[in-house]
């Protein structure tokens, strides 16, 4: 064999252990960081065990939330457009006949759906009278 043959031969086989060993050190990163998405986020705690003794964090400070500041929150993303039929909100001709049909009947459609809407709107962590409050809010805007 010639000088230039094995020198290539030489350079082929070097070239190939480098890329091999990049390989196995990528891969190493990949699982690592693989092992770290699947780590747990928290931990279970069974009722009986001191962990569960600590009673859990409320985000709620007791007082009802601004019927104003709900509406922006959770109503407005249907309300603002008229999605599914929707009654825009400040449209007097949207509301009139919703209207007629009573208070209590806007309070129920609220809490527990109605057509397209769901119960309680978008507000999964809020009260009924926090609803009704923002019903009440949505009315007086729009009559």
């Amino acid at each position: 064999m010639s000088l230039v043959k094995k020198r290539i031969s030489l350079l082929v086989a070097v070239s190939l252990s480098l890329l091999s060993a990049l390989a196995v050190a990528q891969s190493k990163e990949v699982t690592e960081a693989i092992k770290a998405r699947l780590e747990p986020v928290g931990d279970v705690c069974m009722a009986g065990e001191d962990c569960a003794a600590a009673p859990a964090a409320s985000a709620s400070s007791g007082e009802p939330r601004d019927p104003a500041d709900i509406y922006g929150s959770a109503c407005a993303t249907c309300h603002d457009a008229g999605v599914s039929g929707a009654p825009k909100q400040g449209s007097a001709d949207d509301w009139a006949s919703r209207i007629d049909k009573g208070t209590e009947t806007l309070y129920d459609h609220a809490i527990n759906g109605f057509n397209a809407m769901p119960a309680m709107g978008l507000c999964s962590d809020c009260s009924e009278e926090e609803i009704k409050a923002t019903v009440d809010y949505m009315v007086e805007e729009s009559s």
